[in-house]
């Protein structure tokens, strides 16, 4: 009986653990999408260095209100959609992403802090470490 009690909590510990270091590092800050998706981005056009994207709608980190699009593709790091007929890109790893933890459905991304769609501050990404062998 001792065995298994000390056994279960053995197991709680770890769980714990492994919870707090995933916590630990934040958001991804990488945008999921696929070519067909609906997104929400910047109105700001070309010129725009927020490089805001989500998956639903709120204003970017510029202040601008983010407008439904259509991702046209995704290539080399960059997420392309159709804005005003023209075709514009964004990148796919944000330096910044929503705040709001797990079970986020907002998915937004940018390049520059602000709020999210679910209106949580974005935070500051943590740097992929670099595992590559």
């Amino acid at each position: 009986m001792k065995k298994s009690v000390l056994l279960v909590l053995s197991l709680l510990l770890v769980s714990a653990a492994v919870s707090l270091v995933f916590a630990a590092m934040g958001p991804s800050g990488k945008f999921d999408a696929k070519a067909g998706d609906s997104i929400y981005v910047c109105g700001c056009g070309a010129g725009c260095e927020c490089g805001t994207l989500g998956k639903q709608e709120g204003n970017c980190a510029c202040g601008q209100k983010m407008i439904k699009t259509t991702v046209t593709k995704i290539e080399k790091g960059r997420v392309y959609y159709m804005l005003d007929g023209k075709e514009l890109s964004a990148p796919v790893q944000g330096k910044y992403a929503c705040g709001c933890g797990d079970g986020c459905n907002c998915g937004y991304i940018g390049q520059k802090p602000g709020k999210c769609g679910c209106d949580k501050d974005m935070v500051k990404v943590k740097a992929p470490s670099n595992t590559k062998k």
